[in-house]
């Protein structure tokens, strides 16, 4: 026979109380004595009682859930903001929901559907490298389910925004390895479809052109910022001529692979090639030699990303003002760029 769940009547039945007074103890309300509470909170543990989340849901609209998605879990900067968001969502009575696309478009889809069918609260979202239609995350906003974009953004929906500042990044990680007396530098850049590559780039090229320098004929390369990627880099890389003297990577997976590929190569970093990277990824300081890199505040930005969109949920903020919040990067200087003592 099925066992029957014990409701907040069994146990106000169990103690001789009324059921609103179980409610509010399991509610934590101050207006029941502590000791009360207490023996409430015992007794329904030891009758196995569960709150009923689903009928709780249906009387608030509200399921306590956000949802997010991102790339890929295991990038220590989409795990820190993870870390952020879930830090900011427990203490504020949310929980969360994590899911990973692996840049493809096609389970992005599928994820946001999930998420919108089990009537998360709100969305905290980093899109894949392969999206360039938000027909799956603007049913959202059509929803009037609260959403935040994070790194990767768009401007076609109407939402908050949190991104590092990608453009001085990539102008401070360029000037570091001019300051090294590197004049013949190459960029291994993203899509420039996602603004952070193109932001990148961008800061890239000013820091050139502010130091008189061009870019090397065929030294800005385009491509999905993978060990492969890095791998197939190099090999092109090599056969400019003149060669370049440095490399700013617009990840630190590709710089790893870059130095990684150099090992068997006549060249030798920083010395021959010096390598820049992007976002201090934990590996950048195991490595041989470490890698020079820009960090971004992961943490901070999903605690940011949480705030946002749990004052959102709540109405506590004017869902038609959408703002882009910009925060700072920071250069590591590592052994893989220094030449100058």
């Amino acid at each position: 026979m099925k066992r029957t769940e014990a409701t907040i009547h069994d146990i106000a039945r169990a103690l001789n109380i009324s059921a609103s007074t179980v409610s509010r103890a399991l509610k934590d309300n101050p207006l029941i004595s502590a000791a009360t509470r207490e023996k409430i909170r015992k007794t329904a543990e030891e009758m196995g009682y569960r709150p009923n989340v689903v009928a709780s849901s249906l009387r608030t609209k509200r399921s306590n859930m956000i949802g997010i998605i991102v790339p890929y879990i295991n990038r220590h900067f989409f795990s820190s903001v993870v870390s952020g968001v879930e830090e900011v969502a427990y203490k504020a009575g949310f929980a969360v929901t994590i899911s990973q696309s692996n840049d493809s478009y096609q389970k992005e889809v599928q994820l946001a559907r999930a998420l919108y069918d089990s009537r998360v609260d709100g969305v905290i979202v980093s899109f894949a490298m392969d999206t360039h239609n938000f027909r799956h995350l603007s049913m959202f906003a059509e929803s009037r389910i609260p959403l935040v974009f994070f790194d990767r953004i768009t401007d076609e929906i109407d939402a908050n925004r949190i991104v590092v500042d990608d453009f001085s990044g990539g102008r401070t990680a360029t000037e570091h390895l001019i300051a090294q007396g590197c004049r013949n530098i190459a960029h291994v850049s993203g899509p420039l479809h996602l603004q952070i590559y193109d932001n990148r780039l961008k800061g890239y090229l000013a820091a050139l052109s502010e130091a008189g320098l061009q870019p090397p004929p065929g030294g800005i390369l385009h491509n999905r910022l993978t060990r492969a990627d890095g791998e197939e880099a190099i090999r092109q890389l090599l056969t400019l001529k003149p060669l370049p003297d440095a490399i700013f990577c617009a990840n630190d997976t590709t710089a790893l692979s870059i130095i990684l590929s150099l090992r068997n190569s006549p060249y030798k970093v920083p010395d021959d090639i010096a390598v820049v990277g992007f976002s201090n990824e934990p590996f950048s300081g195991l490595i041989t030699p470490t890698i020079t890199t820009i960090s971004q505040p992961g943490y901070e930005m999903g605690c940011r990303s949480a705030e946002l969109l749990i004052a959102e949920i709540k109405g506590e903020i004017n869902a038609m003002q959408y703002q882009t919040y910009t925060m700072p990067t920071e250069l590591i200087i590592r052994e893989s760029s220094v030449r100058v003592p």
